[in-house]
Formats: C-alpha cells, structure tokens, sequence
C-alpha cells in the first residue's frame, strides 16, 4: 500500500519482524532501492544490529529508556564499546566480508552450565549393558 501511494518518506517499524531471512534481506533490499534510486527517505526501527549497519546510512543507536546512546555512520558508531554499553554484550566489530559494513560479532559464552552429576549422563558402556 505505501508503495502504491508513492509516498516520499517511509516509516517502517520492524519491517522484517516474523519473517524468514531471505524474506527480510527482500525487504531491506527494497528499501535500499527505494531510497537509492527514488531519494525515498526511509526511517527503520530495526533490532538486528548487523542488518541496520548493512542497509542503513545513518544509525541512531538508542538505550533501553529512549535516551539516544550515538548516531552517525554506521563505520563510526558501530564501536565493541558502544554495543557492550547500550546492550551489554561483549563482542568484536569486523568488516562484513560482503559490504564492509561492520558486523557485530558475539563474544563466545562467558558462563556455561554446571557439570551434570556423573550418573545422569550415560557412558557408552552404560549405553551398551542396555542394549
């Protein structure tokens, strides 16, 4: 229906919610087209850090209580630092192999589950006597 309208600005909130991913890179890929070769303006909230520094020209990164934490190019906003302050997630910023946008990649687990007690984890010779 927008689309249809020819609206010059678009305000999408989670356009790719719900959808599978090859569904949401057609949407963003959309979007990028539309403000590329139309001059839409387009306004995202988006929730999948690496999707926003991969489609969007301009992030504002935003705290939990809507206080804004940065904003600019997504190559100078998007910091180890910045992520590991606004969402408390340790990780490493690399250049995406396809688009050299950064792309925020997960510290490994930090904590792990406790050991389960020895007799409730079947050893193989447990697992041959009942068979």
């Amino acid at each position: 229906m927008v689309l249809a309208q020819q609206t010059s600005i678009l305000l999408l909130d989670e356009p790719t919610t719900y959808l599978d991913i090859a569904h949401q890179v057609e949407v963003l890929d959309l979007c990028a087209e539309l403000h590329a070769r139309r001059k839409n303006t387009v306004v995202a909230v988006l929730h999948d850090l690496n999707q926003a520094c991969r489609y969007a020209t301009h992030l504002i990164v935003m705290r939990a209580g809507g206080t804004v934490a940065a904003e600019g190019d997504p190559a100078t906003v998007v910091t180890a630092d910045l992520i590991e302050d606004v969402f408390g997630l340790p990780c490493r910023i690399i250049d995406d192999p396809e688009t050299g946008t950064p792309l925020v990649v997960p510290a490994a687990p930090r904590r792990h589950l406790p050991d389960a007690p020895r007799d409730d984890v079947p050893t193989a010779a447990a697992m041959a006597e009942t068979s």
